[in-house]
């Protein structure tokens, strides 16, 4: 069975997709951006923006009764690969024992002017 997942908690989608799709026990999350669910603007700096985007998937995961300890891969666009340090130091504060698998690219753009974008697959807990 595959099934919608939504949640106000984090932003909500920019275009004609899900927050993320469950699907035989996993849950694939869109990327999601540095947005503020309350204000829909981005944070400013690679940092926050690194936050926001791991409190928006946790935001997500949480609506399809999953967590981020769940998570075995993450996939990592960044605009600037020298922001590269400075995004492990985030992404390391939100998984310090569990470290899924996970690729980084830079890329030439991201939406609306986004410095990074994180998307992920989860296993759900039952």
């Amino acid at each position: 069975m595959i099934k919608t997942v939504n949640t106000k908690k984090a932003p909500v989608a920019k275009g004609p997709y899900s927050q993320a799709i469950e699907a035989n026990g996993l849950v694939f999350c869109s990327g999601q951006i540095g947005l503020d669910p309350k204000t829909g603007q981005l944070v400013e700096g690679v940092e926050k923006q690194t936050g926001r985007v791991l409190d928006n998937l946790k935001e997500v995961l949480k609506a399809a009764h999953s967590d981020l300890d769940f998570v075995v891969k993450t996939t990592i666009y960044i605009k600037d690969i020298s922001d590269f340090g400075k995004v492990n130091s985030i992404y390391e504060e939100y998984f310090s024992a569990h470290k899924p698998a996970r690729v980084t690219v830079e890329v030439s753009r991201l939406p609306l002017g986004a410095l990074i974008e994180i998307d992920a697959i989860a296993v759900k807990q039952e």
